[in-house]
């Protein structure tokens, strides 16, 4: 059983109480965390504006020295992440360490952008007057990271922030505290500077009253989170009432398009990796298969061939590709969505009972815009196939739902593929990849419902950063008054 406290101002704090997070698999407990209260997120706010002025004074190379030693910080502890994640969340170790890879390649990115947070010269008309718009650090950034790719997005939660010269607060997951806290050690062990860096656990029961208390706090002013989009609408509610902007990354309902001149081989292998990785519960997850009539019953038949070979077991065992979902009421909505489609006329084309939170895949055909399926994110290993009369039917059916993350299209077309890319409404889209990509140099996030702002990169630099105009005069000043 692994014990969390909070960091707040470099120092692990135990809270009044804990509230336990259980192994999902055994039922056993895997973490004994603190559960913050008003006050201690107040606190964590407060140790991070404190340290505010001393990290943001810091020059580029400083900030990249220190994120770098955070980075091989990370590193020197992967097994304590895989070890802690599989714990909290039931994931794979494949899954895990791909976590924990992407993770440092992050906070390595986001060293090396300490340099290119730059500003212009802008030509002024008016003589003698130099004008500049410089970039400098927000303040205090709240982040608010999920369970489903804990390290991932813990860490794209602080790193650019930290980067960009803010100091922030990481609030935990109540579902992976343990491996959220992680994180934050190691930018500690860094030597950041106490207070650079803070961690807040709550009880479950909890969550939006630490989390109110936070975004109402008067030094945060970023706020950035990734989880759902009935909860990103609260927070974009609460933080709207600060004008405090906000960078939001929420659900999806990502369709992947195949169309009538594609490599079905291809699509096939992307599809099933989108679709089942993680057991589908990542926010790219391909949901909707949109396939053209022309092809459809061939690629039915190849696809349900491949997710047959898709074993559902132990993660912990390590021999099958798909491990625990969740929780069990991730399993009881992924067998409300099926039955609701089934019941409706669509057919099981793979798929079986699951064994506690063991859930095997599933693949269901001849699904239709009117069925749950077909609208409600499932966030589990299941997937939609959707037939389409031509590729102009297969565009309106991928546009047809609120969301609009990740999206992509199979075609042997080049020039076909990047004009059906650009008419599909959603912040990422790939030609002849998987819908479930990412890279730490990429602007990653959504439209309509899948929330805005972008994590990554220089797109990143924008959002945790204020632009400034700022003017020296160098001639004699002439008014008219």
């Amino acid at each position: 059983m692994f014990k969390t406290d909070l960091l707040i101002g470099g120092r692990a704090i135990e809270a009044a109480s804990q509230f336990d997070r259980m192994n999902p698999l055994t039922g056993d407990v895997a973490t004994r965390a603190a559960a913050a209260t008003v006050a201690d997120a107040a606190a964590a706010a407060d140790a991070a504006e404190a340290a505010l002025p001393g990290w943001a004074a810091l020059g580029p190379g400083a900030r990249r020295a220190a994120l770098t030693r955070a980075a091989d910080a990370m590193v020197a502890r992967q097994a304590e992440f895989i070890a802690a994640m599989q714990a909290e969340t039931g994931a794979t170790a494949a899954w895990a360490g791909f976590n924990h890879m992407l993770a440092v390649n992050m906070v390595r990115e986001a060293a090396a952008m300490t340099t290119q947070i730059g500003g212009e010269v802008i030509p002024s008309d008016k003589p003698g007057c130099i004008a500049m718009a410089v970039r400098e650090p927000a303040g205090v950034v709240l982040g608010i990271a999920p369970w489903n790719a804990p390290i991932i997005l813990g860490v794209r939660a602080i790193a650019m922030p930290l980067a960009c010269g803010n100091t922030v607060v990481l609030k935990a997951s109540e579902q992976c505290p343990e491996t959220h806290a992680l994180i934050a050690r190691c930018f500690i062990e860094a030597g950041l500077g106490d207070g650079v860096v803070n961690l807040v656990t709550n009880a479950p029961q909890d969550a939006g009253e630490v989390v109110g208390a936070l975004i109402d706090h008067p030094a945060v002013r970023r706020v950035n989170f990734t989880g759902s989009t009935a909860v990103g609408r609260i927070i974009a509610k609460r933080a709207a009432e600060h004008l405090k902007p906000c960078l939001l990354e929420l659900g999806g309902k990502a369709p992947l398009l195949v169309l009538d001149d594609a490599d079905l081989d291809e699509a096939v292998k992307a599809a099933a990796f989108g679709a089942f990785m993680n057991q589908g519960q990542i926010c790219m997850s391909t949901e909707r298969i949109i396939v053209v009539d022309a092809v459809a019953d061939a690629f039915v038949q190849k696809f349900a061939a491949k997710v047959a070979t898709l074993g559902v077991g132990d993660p912990r065992e390590g021999k099958a590709a798909l491990g625990a979902v969740i929780d069990r009421k991730t399993v009881e909505h992924v067998d409300g969505l099926v039955r609701d489609a089934l019941a409706d006329g669509a057919r099981l084309a793979c798929g079986g009972d699951a064994d506690g939170v063991l859930m095997p895949a599933h693949v269901v055909d001849r699904v239709t815009p009117e069925m749950r399926l077909f609208r409600e994110e499932s966030f589990g290993p299941v997937v939609a196939v959707i037939r389409a009369a031509d590729e102009a039917d297969a565009i309106a059916l991928a546009n047809d739902t609120e969301y609009g993350l990740s999206a992509s299209v199979f075609t042997r077309d080049i020039a076909r593929g990047l004009r059906v890319a650009r008419a599909i409404k959603s912040g990422i889209c790939h030609v002849n990849g998987p819908t479930v990509h990412d890279e730490a140099q990429m602007p990653f996030g959504g439209v309509k419902a899948s929330g805005y702002g972008r994590f990554g990169g220089k797109a990143g630099i924008d959002a945790f950063t204020e632009l400034r105009w700022i003017t020296i005069e160098t001639e004699p000043g002439h008014y008219p008054i």
